[in-house]
């Protein structure tokens, strides 16, 4: 179900989905997403390394997010800040943001020094040994630790 914006300014947000080191695709993938669901758009900002969308709907904006890790993997962090009280209770809004991997499925990539095959990307990364075929867990917090090979 929708929420309806009618009588809230062309400005109204209640969540900001930060999209950053994204392919064109994933971009393409969150316009049809919006358009779909019909998410009331206030604003898309170009931002350094990426695009904020002020939307409409929080909880879909936090599912959207929630579907740009499954289906590409990546990191994702919601939070919420206090942005008023109505009627004695507090209202918050989100940031959702989905920073993408510079690395997917299939592809090679150091990681402490070593050759690993990408074989799983999602809320955490499977990294498989090039050579012993021992697999390895790694957490988005240590992602920068792996490095994709050329």
């Amino acid at each position: 179900m929708v929420k309806p914006v009618h009588g809230k300014h062309s400005e109204y947000y209640e969540a900001i989905l930060q999209l950053r080191e994204v392919a064109d695709e994933v971009i393409d993938f969150v316009d049809k997403e919006i358009e779909k669901k019909n998410i009331f758009v206030a604003k898309v900002k170009p931002v350094t390394n990426g695009h904020d969308y002020y939307l409409g709907n929080a909880n879909l904006t936090k599912n959207l997010g929630k579907t740009l890790q499954e289906k590409y993997g990546g990191e994702f962090t919601v939070t919420a800040t206090l942005f008023t009280r109505k009627e004695g209770r507090p209202v918050y809004r989100l940031t959702v943001l989905f920073r993408a991997m510079p690395f997917k499925k299939g592809d090679q990539v150091e990681y402490h020094d070593e050759i690993y095959n990408v074989i799983l990307s999602g809320k955490k990364v499977m990294l498989q040994h090039a050579k012993t075929g021992k697999k390895v867990q790694v957490w988005h917090k240590d992602m920068r630790k792996v490095k994709k090979i050329d």
